[in-house]
Protein backbone atom coordinates (compact mmCIF):
# COMPACT_ATOMS: atom_id res chain seq x y z
CA UNK A 1 0.00 0.00 0.00
CA UNK A 2 1.55 3.42 -0.96
CA UNK A 3 2.29 5.70 2.09
CA UNK A 4 2.46 9.74 2.25
CA UNK A 5 5.44 10.36 1.18
CA UNK A 6 8.77 11.85 2.91
CA UNK A 7 7.80 10.18 5.81
CA UNK A 8 11.00 8.19 5.58
CA UNK A 9 14.89 9.54 5.42
CA UNK A 10 14.76 10.21 1.37
CA UNK A 11 17.21 8.30 -0.72
CA UNK A 12 19.50 9.30 -3.41
CA UNK A 13 20.19 6.94 -6.67
CA UNK A 14 23.65 6.77 -8.58
CA UNK A 15 24.48 9.60 -11.06
CA UNK A 16 24.50 7.40 -14.37
CA UNK A 17 26.43 10.04 -16.02
CA UNK A 18 28.84 7.16 -17.99
CA UNK A 19 25.59 5.71 -19.66
CA UNK A 20 25.10 6.82 -23.05
CA UNK A 21 21.73 7.19 -22.56
CA UNK A 22 22.01 10.39 -19.50
CA UNK A 23 22.72 12.03 -22.36
CA UNK A 24 19.70 11.30 -24.42
CA UNK A 25 17.68 14.69 -25.01
CA UNK A 26 14.50 13.44 -25.44
CA UNK A 27 14.46 11.27 -22.99
CA UNK A 28 15.69 13.69 -20.22
CA UNK A 29 13.03 16.37 -21.70
CA UNK A 30 10.30 13.14 -21.00
CA UNK A 31 11.66 12.83 -17.45
CA UNK A 32 11.40 16.50 -17.30
CA UNK A 33 8.00 16.71 -18.16
CA UNK A 34 7.01 14.12 -15.84
CA UNK A 35 8.58 15.46 -12.89
CA UNK A 36 7.13 19.19 -13.45
CA UNK A 37 3.18 17.92 -13.68
CA UNK A 38 4.06 16.56 -9.93
CA UNK A 39 5.75 19.85 -9.35
CA UNK A 40 2.64 21.86 -11.17
CA UNK A 41 0.13 19.69 -9.09
CA UNK A 42 2.42 20.28 -5.25
CA UNK A 43 3.93 23.60 -5.74
CA UNK A 44 5.57 22.92 -1.95
CA UNK A 45 8.68 24.73 -3.26
CA UNK A 46 7.38 27.35 -4.77
CA UNK A 47 9.45 29.99 -2.24
CA UNK A 48 12.93 28.21 -2.40
CA UNK A 49 14.70 29.62 -5.69
CA UNK A 50 13.14 31.04 -8.76
CA UNK A 51 12.85 27.80 -10.59
CA UNK A 52 9.32 26.86 -9.04
CA UNK A 53 8.12 30.26 -10.09
CA UNK A 54 9.72 29.78 -13.81
CA UNK A 55 7.73 26.87 -13.69
CA UNK A 56 4.44 27.34 -12.64
CA UNK A 57 4.31 30.74 -14.67
CA UNK A 58 5.05 29.18 -18.04
CA UNK A 59 2.30 26.40 -16.91
CA UNK A 60 -0.27 28.84 -16.07
CA UNK A 61 0.72 31.05 -18.86
CA UNK A 62 0.04 28.32 -21.22
CA UNK A 63 -3.26 27.88 -23.28
CA UNK A 64 -4.28 24.91 -21.67
CA UNK A 65 -2.74 25.62 -18.44
CA UNK A 66 -0.87 22.33 -17.98
CA UNK A 67 2.94 21.12 -18.35
CA UNK A 68 1.67 19.70 -21.36
CA UNK A 69 0.86 23.55 -23.28
CA UNK A 70 4.69 24.37 -22.08
CA UNK A 71 6.88 24.78 -25.03
CA UNK A 72 10.05 21.66 -24.52
CA UNK A 73 12.40 24.59 -25.60
CA UNK A 74 11.18 26.48 -22.44
CA UNK A 75 12.35 23.47 -20.11
CA UNK A 76 15.60 25.17 -20.42
CA UNK A 77 14.46 28.42 -18.55
CA UNK A 78 13.90 26.30 -15.16
CA UNK A 79 16.36 24.28 -15.91
CA UNK A 80 18.74 27.54 -15.63
CA UNK A 81 17.35 29.03 -13.01
CA UNK A 82 18.16 25.86 -10.04
CA UNK A 83 21.56 26.19 -9.04
CA UNK A 84 21.52 22.76 -7.19
CA UNK A 85 21.01 23.90 -3.65
CA UNK A 86 19.42 20.37 -3.01
CA UNK A 87 16.89 21.91 -0.23
CA UNK A 88 13.71 20.76 -2.44
CA UNK A 89 15.28 17.01 -2.59
CA UNK A 90 16.35 16.93 0.93
CA UNK A 91 13.51 19.37 2.81
CA UNK A 92 10.49 20.21 1.38
CA UNK A 93 9.80 17.45 -1.66
CA UNK A 94 7.32 14.84 -0.09
CA UNK A 95 7.81 12.82 -3.65
CA UNK A 96 11.42 11.75 -3.42
CA UNK A 97 12.20 7.87 -2.88
CA UNK A 98 11.63 5.82 -1.60
CA UNK A 99 8.29 6.96 -2.68
CA UNK A 100 6.63 5.70 -5.88
CA UNK A 101 7.01 8.82 -7.70
CA UNK A 102 11.07 8.54 -7.64
CA UNK A 103 11.17 12.37 -8.07
CA UNK A 104 14.83 13.86 -7.80
CA UNK A 105 14.15 17.19 -9.59
CA UNK A 106 18.29 18.61 -9.03
CA UNK A 107 19.35 15.45 -10.10
CA UNK A 108 17.08 15.78 -13.26
CA UNK A 109 18.36 19.73 -13.65
CA UNK A 110 22.07 17.87 -13.52
CA UNK A 111 21.38 15.93 -16.28
CA UNK A 112 19.77 18.63 -18.72
CA UNK A 113 23.05 21.03 -17.58
CA UNK A 114 25.56 17.89 -18.51
CA UNK A 115 23.47 17.75 -22.16
CA UNK A 116 23.38 21.56 -22.66
CA UNK A 117 27.16 21.29 -22.03
CA UNK A 118 27.70 18.34 -24.36
CA UNK A 119 25.81 20.24 -27.02
CA UNK A 120 28.33 23.47 -26.68
CA UNK A 121 25.52 26.14 -25.22
CA UNK A 122 27.22 26.98 -22.44
CA UNK A 123 29.58 29.62 -23.33
CA UNK A 124 33.14 30.72 -22.99
CA UNK A 125 32.73 33.04 -20.32
CA UNK A 126 30.80 31.01 -18.23
CA UNK A 127 33.33 28.00 -18.27
CA UNK A 128 35.96 30.74 -17.35
CA UNK A 129 33.62 31.85 -14.23
CA UNK A 130 33.39 28.57 -13.47
CA UNK A 131 37.55 27.57 -13.45
CA UNK A 132 38.40 29.05 -9.75
CA UNK A 133 42.05 27.09 -10.41
CA UNK A 134 42.51 29.77 -13.02
CA UNK A 135 41.53 32.71 -11.06
CA UNK A 136 43.62 31.57 -8.29
CA UNK A 137 47.19 31.39 -10.41
CA UNK A 138 47.81 35.34 -9.51
CA UNK A 139 47.19 34.89 -5.99
CA UNK A 140 50.31 35.36 -4.02
CA UNK A 141 52.20 37.73 -6.16
CA UNK A 142 52.05 41.19 -4.32
CA UNK A 143 52.08 43.40 -6.85
CA UNK A 144 49.90 41.35 -9.56
CA UNK A 145 47.29 41.00 -6.42
CA UNK A 146 47.35 44.38 -5.23
CA UNK A 147 47.14 46.22 -9.07
CA UNK A 148 44.35 43.15 -9.80
CA UNK A 149 42.26 44.38 -6.46
CA UNK A 150 42.63 48.18 -6.79
CA UNK A 151 41.71 47.71 -10.57
CA UNK A 152 38.88 45.03 -10.21
CA UNK A 153 36.80 47.79 -8.32
CA UNK A 154 37.13 50.84 -10.74
CA UNK A 155 33.74 51.32 -12.61
CA UNK A 156 35.05 50.67 -16.22
CA UNK A 157 36.90 46.85 -15.69
CA UNK A 158 33.52 45.91 -13.55
CA UNK A 159 31.32 47.30 -16.50
CA UNK A 160 33.98 45.42 -18.97
CA UNK A 161 33.96 42.46 -16.68
CA UNK A 162 29.81 42.85 -16.51
CA UNK A 163 30.11 42.94 -21.03
CA UNK A 164 33.09 40.12 -21.85
CA UNK A 165 32.30 37.60 -18.41
CA UNK A 166 29.00 38.30 -17.55
CA UNK A 167 29.63 39.12 -14.42
CA UNK A 168 27.00 41.75 -12.87
CA UNK A 169 28.96 45.07 -12.37
CA UNK A 170 27.05 45.71 -8.93
CA UNK A 171 27.68 41.55 -7.60
CA UNK A 172 30.32 41.37 -4.69
CA UNK A 173 33.48 39.85 -5.78
CA UNK A 174 36.18 37.87 -3.34
CA UNK A 175 39.71 39.74 -3.83
CA UNK A 176 43.01 37.31 -4.62
CA UNK A 177 44.69 36.96 -1.54
CA UNK A 178 48.68 38.30 -1.10
CA UNK A 179 49.53 35.18 0.19
CA UNK A 180 47.82 31.80 -0.52
CA UNK A 181 46.68 29.87 2.59
CA UNK A 182 48.91 26.72 1.35
CA UNK A 183 52.11 28.82 0.88
CA UNK A 184 51.78 30.54 4.36
CA UNK A 185 50.16 27.57 6.66
CA UNK A 186 52.18 27.24 9.53
CA UNK A 187 53.38 23.29 10.63
CA UNK A 188 51.11 21.76 13.11
CA UNK A 189 53.29 21.71 16.32
CA UNK A 190 53.74 17.96 17.23
CA UNK A 191 50.86 16.85 19.26
CA UNK A 192 50.33 13.57 20.61
CA UNK A 193 47.66 11.83 18.08
CA UNK A 194 44.75 11.03 20.29
CA UNK A 195 41.71 9.20 19.04
CA UNK A 196 38.44 9.65 20.19
CA UNK A 197 35.49 7.25 20.13
CA UNK A 198 34.42 9.17 17.33
CA UNK A 199 36.92 10.80 16.24
CA UNK A 200 40.85 10.23 14.66
CA UNK A 201 43.14 12.47 16.59
CA UNK A 202 44.55 13.85 13.40
CA UNK A 203 43.49 15.89 10.61
CA UNK A 204 44.08 16.68 6.95
CA UNK A 205 42.88 20.12 5.29
CA UNK A 206 41.76 20.23 2.42
CA UNK A 207 42.11 23.95 1.60
CA UNK A 208 39.75 24.70 -1.54
CA UNK A 209 40.26 27.03 -4.08
CA UNK A 210 38.43 29.75 -2.03
CA UNK A 211 40.21 29.50 1.20
CA UNK A 212 43.73 29.10 -0.56
CA UNK A 213 43.40 31.78 -3.59
CA UNK A 214 40.99 34.48 -1.33
CA UNK A 215 39.89 34.24 2.07
CA UNK A 216 42.95 32.33 3.86
CA UNK A 217 42.16 33.67 7.26
CA UNK A 218 39.62 31.67 7.49
CA UNK A 219 41.95 28.55 7.21
CA UNK A 220 44.78 29.91 9.64
CA UNK A 221 41.32 30.57 12.03
CA UNK A 222 40.76 26.73 11.61
CA UNK A 223 44.39 25.99 12.48
CA UNK A 224 44.81 27.80 15.31
CA UNK A 225 41.43 26.33 16.51
CA UNK A 226 42.67 22.88 16.12
CA UNK A 227 46.26 23.80 17.33
CA UNK A 228 44.28 25.08 20.75
CA UNK A 229 43.04 21.77 21.03
CA UNK A 230 45.95 19.75 20.69
CA UNK A 231 44.47 18.27 17.62
CA UNK A 232 48.01 17.88 14.87
CA UNK A 233 47.26 18.69 11.32
CA UNK A 234 49.08 18.78 7.64
CA UNK A 235 47.71 20.04 4.60
CA UNK A 236 46.40 17.83 2.01
CA UNK A 237 50.05 17.26 -0.22
CA UNK A 238 48.46 18.09 -3.75
CA UNK A 239 44.93 19.56 -4.26
CA UNK A 240 42.71 20.65 -6.90
CA UNK A 241 39.55 22.24 -7.37
CA UNK A 242 36.59 20.39 -6.14
CA UNK A 243 34.33 20.39 -9.49
CA UNK A 244 31.53 22.22 -7.80
CA UNK A 245 31.80 25.15 -9.99
CA UNK A 246 31.66 22.29 -12.88
CA UNK A 247 29.27 20.22 -11.75
CA UNK A 248 27.37 23.41 -11.79
CA UNK A 249 27.81 23.70 -15.32
CA UNK A 250 26.99 20.49 -16.06
CA UNK A 251 31.00 19.73 -17.28
CA UNK A 252 30.62 16.62 -15.78
CA UNK A 253 34.37 15.67 -17.67
CA UNK A 254 35.90 18.22 -16.42
CA UNK A 255 34.44 17.26 -12.63
CA UNK A 256 35.90 13.65 -13.12
CA UNK A 257 39.38 15.40 -13.98
CA UNK A 258 39.22 17.04 -10.47
CA UNK A 259 37.79 13.31 -8.52
CA UNK A 260 40.99 11.82 -10.83
CA UNK A 261 43.41 14.08 -9.06
CA UNK A 262 42.20 14.63 -5.60
CA UNK A 263 40.55 11.12 -4.96
CA UNK A 264 43.93 8.59 -4.52
CA UNK A 265 45.57 11.49 -3.06
CA UNK A 266 42.73 11.89 -0.49
CA UNK A 267 42.08 8.11 -0.24
CA UNK A 268 46.10 7.48 1.03
CA UNK A 269 45.11 10.43 4.15
CA UNK A 270 41.95 8.09 5.01
CA UNK A 271 43.44 5.06 5.04
CA UNK A 272 45.92 6.31 7.50
CA UNK A 273 43.78 7.11 9.73
CA UNK A 274 42.95 10.76 9.19
CA UNK A 275 40.07 12.56 9.43
CA UNK A 276 39.43 15.25 6.35
CA UNK A 277 38.29 18.93 7.33
CA UNK A 278 36.95 21.33 4.46
CA UNK A 279 35.84 25.11 5.33
CA UNK A 280 33.85 25.24 2.30
CA UNK A 281 30.40 23.77 2.90
CA UNK A 282 29.96 23.37 -1.16
CA UNK A 283 33.54 21.51 -1.37
CA UNK A 284 32.81 19.36 1.86
CA UNK A 285 29.27 18.22 0.01
CA UNK A 286 31.08 17.52 -3.16
CA UNK A 287 32.91 14.63 -1.62
CA UNK A 288 30.52 13.43 0.94
CA UNK A 289 27.62 13.18 -1.79
CA UNK A 290 28.13 14.53 -5.41
CA UNK A 291 31.37 12.62 -6.35
CA UNK A 292 30.06 9.20 -4.53
CA UNK A 293 26.97 9.33 -6.54
CA UNK A 294 28.88 9.62 -9.96
CA UNK A 295 31.38 6.66 -8.48
CA UNK A 296 29.01 4.62 -6.57
CA UNK A 297 31.18 1.47 -6.88
CA UNK A 298 34.89 3.26 -6.58
CA UNK A 299 36.08 2.37 -3.23
CA UNK A 300 38.13 5.03 -3.15
CA UNK A 301 35.65 7.25 -3.31
CA UNK A 302 33.43 5.79 -0.88
CA UNK A 303 36.52 5.55 1.89
CA UNK A 304 37.27 9.55 1.10
CA UNK A 305 33.38 10.17 1.78
CA UNK A 306 33.58 8.17 4.99
CA UNK A 307 36.31 10.10 6.58
CA UNK A 308 35.55 13.62 5.15
CA UNK A 309 34.18 16.01 7.94
CA UNK A 310 32.70 19.26 8.43
CA UNK A 311 34.82 21.19 10.70
CA UNK A 312 31.96 21.89 13.34
CA UNK A 313 31.03 18.44 12.73
CA UNK A 314 34.47 17.09 13.71
CA UNK A 315 34.98 19.65 17.02
CA UNK A 316 31.43 18.58 17.89
CA UNK A 317 32.37 15.53 18.02
CA UNK A 318 35.61 15.77 19.44
CA UNK A 319 33.65 17.25 22.29
CA UNK A 320 30.94 14.18 22.63
CA UNK A 321 34.77 12.67 23.07
CA UNK A 322 35.93 14.53 26.20
CA UNK A 323 38.84 15.85 23.75
CA UNK A 324 37.25 19.54 23.13
CA UNK A 325 38.53 22.54 24.84
CA UNK A 326 35.24 24.53 25.87
CA UNK A 327 36.86 27.61 27.94
CA UNK A 328 35.64 30.58 25.88
CA UNK A 329 37.01 34.04 27.51
CA UNK A 330 35.59 36.60 24.86
CA UNK A 331 31.50 36.87 24.47
CA UNK A 332 30.62 37.73 21.37
CA UNK A 333 27.59 38.84 22.36
CA UNK A 334 24.54 39.24 19.73
CA UNK A 335 24.96 36.75 16.61
CA UNK A 336 22.73 36.43 13.31
CA UNK A 337 24.13 32.89 11.93
CA UNK A 338 22.52 31.21 8.31
CA UNK A 339 22.93 27.61 8.14
CA UNK A 340 24.17 27.11 3.64
CA UNK A 341 22.20 25.21 2.14
CA UNK A 342 25.03 22.78 1.43
CA UNK A 343 25.85 22.54 5.18
CA UNK A 344 21.95 21.22 5.89
CA UNK A 345 22.39 19.08 2.81
CA UNK A 346 24.91 17.14 4.61
CA UNK A 347 22.58 15.71 7.67
CA UNK A 348 25.09 16.73 10.18
CA UNK A 349 22.37 18.85 12.51
CA UNK A 350 23.14 22.24 13.81
CA UNK A 351 26.46 21.94 14.92
CA UNK A 352 27.78 25.35 14.35
CA UNK A 353 25.02 26.80 15.81
CA UNK A 354 26.22 24.30 18.81
CA UNK A 355 29.40 25.20 19.25
CA UNK A 356 28.50 29.16 19.40
CA UNK A 357 26.24 28.17 22.19
CA UNK A 358 29.09 27.04 24.07
CA UNK A 359 30.63 30.41 23.91
CA UNK A 360 29.41 32.42 27.45
CA UNK A 361 27.86 36.09 26.94
CA UNK A 362 26.25 34.85 23.16
CA UNK A 363 22.78 34.90 21.86
CA UNK A 364 23.08 32.76 18.54
CA UNK A 365 19.66 33.04 16.57
CA UNK A 366 20.10 30.65 13.64
CA UNK A 367 18.28 30.91 10.07
CA UNK A 368 17.67 28.41 7.60
CA UNK A 369 16.41 30.04 4.65
CA UNK A 370 19.06 30.41 1.45
CA UNK A 371 20.56 33.72 0.47
CA UNK A 372 20.68 33.08 -3.00
CA UNK A 373 24.22 33.43 -3.93
CA UNK A 374 24.48 30.14 -4.97
CA UNK A 375 28.18 30.05 -5.84
CA UNK A 376 28.85 31.40 -9.33
CA UNK A 377 24.65 32.01 -10.29
CA UNK A 378 24.71 35.33 -7.69
CA UNK A 379 27.70 36.94 -9.57
CA UNK A 380 25.89 36.07 -13.09
CA UNK A 381 24.31 39.55 -15.09
CA UNK A 382 20.63 37.44 -15.03
CA UNK A 383 20.57 36.62 -11.53
CA UNK A 384 22.12 38.70 -9.46
CA UNK A 385 19.87 40.52 -8.60
CA UNK A 386 17.49 37.75 -8.33
CA UNK A 387 19.76 36.69 -5.87
CA UNK A 388 19.23 39.13 -3.60
CA UNK A 389 15.91 38.65 -4.05
CA UNK A 390 15.68 35.16 -3.16
CA UNK A 391 17.91 36.44 -0.02
CA UNK A 392 15.90 39.22 1.23
CA UNK A 393 13.72 37.33 4.02
CA UNK A 394 17.09 36.09 5.17
CA UNK A 395 18.65 39.33 5.04
CA UNK A 396 15.67 41.17 6.77
CA UNK A 397 15.37 38.10 9.14
CA UNK A 398 18.62 38.23 10.20
CA UNK A 399 18.79 41.86 10.71
CA UNK A 400 16.39 41.70 13.39
CA UNK A 401 17.56 39.51 16.33
CA UNK A 402 15.85 38.04 18.91
CA UNK A 403 17.42 40.05 21.69
CA UNK A 404 16.25 43.25 20.19
CA UNK A 405 18.05 45.53 17.18
CA UNK A 406 20.16 44.76 15.35
CA UNK A 407 22.92 41.55 15.62
CA UNK A 408 26.55 42.40 16.58
CA UNK A 409 27.74 40.17 13.88
CA UNK A 410 26.35 38.40 11.07
CA UNK A 411 27.86 34.81 9.82
CA UNK A 412 27.33 31.79 7.93
CA UNK A 413 29.37 28.61 6.88
CA UNK A 414 29.45 29.29 3.02
CA UNK A 415 32.20 32.00 2.78
CA UNK A 416 30.61 33.40 -0.33
CA UNK A 417 27.12 33.66 1.27
CA UNK A 418 28.45 35.33 3.99
CA UNK A 419 29.59 38.44 1.80
CA UNK A 420 26.66 38.13 -0.10
CA UNK A 421 23.99 38.31 3.17
CA UNK A 422 26.62 41.25 3.96
CA UNK A 423 26.10 42.92 0.43
CA UNK A 424 22.06 42.01 1.17
CA UNK A 425 22.20 43.76 4.36
CA UNK A 426 23.97 47.20 2.55
CA UNK A 427 21.54 46.69 -0.67
CA UNK A 428 18.35 47.06 2.00
CA UNK A 429 19.63 49.34 3.95
CA UNK A 430 19.43 47.34 6.99
CA UNK A 431 22.48 48.11 9.03
CA UNK A 432 26.01 47.11 8.46
CA UNK A 433 26.98 44.79 11.27
CA UNK A 434 30.51 43.10 10.32
CA UNK A 435 30.64 39.61 8.67
CA UNK A 436 32.93 36.41 10.41
CA UNK A 437 32.88 33.19 9.67
CA UNK A 438 32.29 30.96 12.49
CA UNK A 439 35.49 29.46 12.25
CA UNK A 440 36.88 32.84 13.21
CA UNK A 441 34.46 33.67 15.92
CA UNK A 442 35.02 30.61 17.55
CA UNK A 443 39.02 31.22 17.20
CA UNK A 444 38.35 34.88 19.18
CA UNK A 445 36.18 33.53 21.84
CA UNK A 446 38.88 30.96 22.90
CA UNK A 447 41.17 34.50 22.89
CA UNK A 448 43.65 33.49 20.29
CA UNK A 449 45.13 35.93 18.08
Amino acid sequence: MATEGNLQAPTRHAIDWKNPDYYNEEACVHEMARIFDICHGCRRCVSLCGAFPTLFDLVDESKSGEVEGVARQDYRKVVDQCYLCDLCYMTKCPYVPPHAFNLDFPHTMLRAKAIKFKKGDVGLAERLLASTDVHGQFAGIPIVVQVANAVNKTQPVRALMEKVLGVDKDAWLPELATHKFRASAPESPPHPVKDGERTPGKVVIYSTCYINYNEPGIGHDLLKVLDHNAVPYVLVEKEKCCGMPKLELGDLDSVNTSKEANIPVLAKYARDGFAILSAVPSCTLMFKQEIPLMYPDDADVQLVKAHMWDPFEYLMARKRDGLLKTEFSVPLGKVSYQIPCHGRVQNIGKKTEEMLRMVPGTSVQTHERCSGHAGTFGVKVPYHQQALKIGKPLFKAMASHKDGGLPDVISSDCPLGGHHIAQGFDVNQLGAPPQKHPLTLIRMAYGLK
